[in-house]
């Protein structure tokens, strides 16, 4: 790849990743802030604590359906102007969220702030492009990469830490205005210290032969579909046919985008590539893992908030501890993610990887009959913790390594957004497992059943342990280096 005009290789690369730096603490605010405060969120929306499992099930969505497209656009317009417009997105559904009156607006709020997503992505190019004629491109790449997960990973336990200390000193709309603040400056950073690149367009606009557009709608309808359809089961039972019928859509429509990618020459999804033998089975463990890793925090939250006094389950924990516990969860997460390659060498890598899928199943496992006090809750999810950061930062690599050369970008943003995904329906199916009375007339109270989180815990256990025995098919791969490892953690790790 060739230098673009006017800039040297490497040249100033530290001033530019500080800058990116900054985003990514803007990005680990935003997944660590708000996880020890969901139930004073449910509380201050009027709403119960089953519900709010549909605002992260709508950015998840939302995050799923963005990454193909303004990866895309990144190349062809320019990623400055891509993260400029997702940054903006993210702003405003952070806005939305800190003033919203009602769970509609904020679930509005919540979705529009799925952009970020993309966010490391699009710095990861950045880099790459500046680095272009350089010999040392991926060795730069990767430190730069490892820098901007590092500082994520920092930010999320700050933001946990500050929302559960701030979450009685002040009011709900200040204490949901400050990471919208964030986002908000790091737009600020973003215009002024990001240099602009053209994209490989060439001035023109791009058109549907660039971006798959009949690839991107069958995509959106057929999530869409299913969303909704899960969404009408809390709202009338499933007893109605209505949301089965639309869940057959979804299916269907999910069948007309696969032999639609298959015909055509650019399409936003390569299916064929994902067919293959060793990305099939990453892909599908990515989507069974992203069930645990993204979509049972919210129902942990609710949990340890839960005062068992008045319910007669739960940790009654403050958000303080919820905040710790976020922060424990990390911290296992980087010890897991770092250990990846003793562990390697100890039991090969692909004993590496089933175990480590194994020790989610296991965690979350324990949380069926060990569920009763805060010392409990902190070794259910160390375990969970260490089996999480491994995959995290494996899959990709597995992915990439199974791929041909000029597809390797393709696989490993494939296992994010199947990831996410699989923690968007999660999310929907969980908000329907914690729902009381299976409607939105829900128990008066606005708890859950125990038999919901009870639910939530099985099903995250048994994902894992279907994740673990597709990794046992794979072919023999090889897990990168520790630097290689941490550069490839995703920007999601620690929602």
């Amino acid at each position: 790849m060739s230098t673009p005009a006017g800039i040297s290789p490497a040249r100033g690369l530290a001033a530019i990743v500080g800058f990116l730096v900054c985003v990514e603490l803007a990005s680990g605010i935003l997944q660590g802030y708000y996880t020890p405060i969901f139930s004073d969120i449910a509380d201050h929306l009027s709403i119960n604590d089953a519900d709010v499992n549909w605002f992260e099930a709508a950015q998840l969505i939302v995050s799923a359906l963005v990454v193909p497209p303004l990866a895309r656009l990144g190349d062809l317009v320019g990623h400055k102007s891509v993260l400029l417009w997702s940054t903006a997105v993210t702003a405003a559904g952070s806005w939305v969220m800190a003033f919203a009156p009602s769970f509609t607006t904020f679930l509005i709020g919540s979705a529009l702030q799925g952009a970020y997503v993309v966010w490391l992505p699009l710095e990861v190019a950045i880099v790459y492009r500046r680095t272009a004629g350089d010999p040392r491109q991926h060795l730069l790449t990767r430190r730069a990469a490892a820098v901007l997960v590092g500082a994520l990973e920092l930010a999320v336990i700050v933001g946990a830490l500050t929302s559960g200390a701030l979450v009685g000193a002040t009011s709900m709309t200040t204490l949901l205005a400050l990471p919208a603040i964030a986002v908000t400056a790091c737009f600020v950073v973003i215009w002024f210290g990001i240099e602009s690149v053209p994209g490989t367009s060439g001035g023109r606009r791009p058109g549907a032969a660039d971006l798959d557009l009949r690839g991107l709608g069958l995509l959106i309808s057929s999530l869409g579909l299913v969303m909704a359809g899960l969404i009408v089961i809390r709202l009338e039972g499933p007893g109605s046919p209505i949301p089965w019928l639309l869940l057959v859509a979804g299916v269907a429509v999910m069948v007309a985008f696969v032999r639609a990618e298959l015909v055509t020459t650019e399409p936003i999804v390569d299916v064929r590539l994902l067919a293959t033998g060793g990305q099939w089975q990453v892909q599908l463990c990515a989507f069974l893992f992203g069930m645990s890793v993204l979509g049972a925090q919210i129902p942990l939250s609710t949990f340890a908030r839960t005062d068992p006094e008045t319910v007669g389950y739960g940790l009654g924990a403050s958000a303080g501890f919820v905040s710790t516990l976020v922060g424990m969860y990390v911290i296992f997460m980087a010890i897991g993610a770092f250990t990846l390659p003793l562990t390697s060498r100890l039991l090969g890598e692909r004993g590496a990887l089933v175990t480590s899928a194994l020790l989610v199943a296991l965690g979350y496992g324990l949380w069926l009959p060990l569920h009763d006090t805060t010392a409990q809750a902190l070794v259910n999810m160390a375990v969970v913790g260490l089996g999480s950061g491994a995959l995290v930062a494996a899959l990709p690599a597995v992915a990439a390594a199974a791929a041909p050369p000029e597809r390797t970008g393709f696989a490993t943003g494939m296992t994010n957004a199947t990831k996410t995904v699989g923690g968007a329906i999660a999310s929907a199916v969980f908000a329907i497992a914690l729902s009381a009375t299976g409607s939105l007339e829900a128990a008066e109270e606005g708890h859950a059943p125990l038999s919901g989180y009870l639910t939530v815990w099985g099903l995250c256990a048994a994902s894992a342990f279907v994740a673990a025995l597709a990794l046992a098919m794979l072919p023999r791969v090889r897990v990168p280096d520790v630097g290689e490892t941490t550069a490839t953690m995703a920007a999601d790790v620690d929602r």
